[in-house]
């Protein structure tokens, strides 16, 4: 068996808490909302066994990474570089980035910041789109005003958190299975006006085999009682301040790069048109794959398959 070693490292001005595994070129895993580094637990042994050195962060904000008190402090561009820092912490000048959810624009900003350290970038779930030319949280206001959508529900600090947390147990099998490809509609609730909660109307499903079990659950909860919400909903609350950061920086991937997602991905279903127009934007796009039958949590949901495309696309790059 792999040994996944579990240490802080210090990067950006803050330390993160990372799992680790294996020797040899650096590949940087990044979770996205709700997990942590533990939603890479196919992968790690995976890459390790291949003659990679495997390094999952919990993020900023979550599980036992430091948990930063400011809002301001969770906005992409500080948030891509405590993942570039950590390419020279672990004795490396380059690294492929491969994220997940909201680790996929991290790894995407990595790619667009600092093309010399990220020679290769990968995503799950989240197609790559460039800057939009208005700020984004006024657009999502536009787009659904009347209606209840999960990322304005988040802006307000402290009403999301109160829901989520009060019980982290079946709020993260709620959510999970919610986005999931094995979720039932009718278990899903009815609609939602904007001043709805997001998953009280939602059936709790009792269980989330066969991809995530009682213990990996378990390890979920621990995580989120350590840290709360209000780090992992802040990345949320930085969407405009996000896009002012990023205005003077190129919005095209020149590295070789990868994305895979699950056909049954309700991401996927909202960023059709960015994935769409990818390749326009990816002109090196070695890998542009989804998955039959696999819903949101791409890694957790079909570990074969995007260790099988992972693992093809690095062999590529050598």
């Amino acid at each position: 068996m792999t040994e996944i070693k579990r240490r802080r490292i210090a990067t950006n001005g803050i330390e993160l808490s990372v799992l680790e595994a294996g020797e040899g070129p650096l590949v940087l895993l990044v979770h996205g909302f709700p997990e942590s580094a533990y939603s890479w637990r196919h992968q790690l042994p995976a890459l390790a066994a291949a003659g990679y050195h495997a390094v999952a962060p919990d993020m900023r904000g979550y599980g036992e990474s430091d948990l930063p008190a400011d809002i301001t402090a969770y906005n992409q561009w500080d948030v891509s570089h405590d993942i570039l820092g950590l390419v020279s912490a672990l004795g490396y000048e380059q690294a492929v980035v491969i994220g997940h959810d909201w680790g996929a624009p991290t790894a995407w900003n990595c790619a667009l910041l600092d093309p010399q350290t990220v020679r290769a970038v990968g995503a799950l779930s989240v197609p790559f789109s460039p800057r939009g030319t208005e700020p984004p949280l006024g657009m999502l206001k536009r787009v659904f005003e009347g209606q209840f959508f999960y990322q304005l529900y988040f802006q307000t600090p402290g009403v999301a958190e109160a829901e989520f947390e009060a019980n982290i147990e079946v709020t993260l099998r709620k959510f999970y299975y919610l986005a999931s490809g094995l979720a039932d509609p009718s278990m899903l609730g009815g609609e939602r006006g904007p001043n709805d909660d997001m998953l009280s109307q939602v059936s709790d499903p009792g269980h989330l085999e066969p991809w995530c079990s009682t213990s990996d659950l378990a390890e979920y909860v621990r995580s989120f009682e350590r840290s709360g919400f209000r780090g992992p909903l802040n990345y949320y609350r930085n969407l405009d301040l996000t896009w002012k950061r990023f205005a003077e920086v190129p919005q095209r991937i020149e590295q070789p790069a990868m994305f895979v997602a699950g056909d049954r991905d309700g991401v996927i279903v909202m960023a059709k048109a960015a994935l769409d127009a990818m390749p326009q934007h990816v002109p090196n796009l070695a890998v542009n794959a989804l998955i039959e039958g696999a819903g949101h949590w791409t890694q957790q949901e079909a570990p074969e398959a995007v260790n099988r495309y992972m693992l093809e696309f690095l062999a590529g790059l050598d």
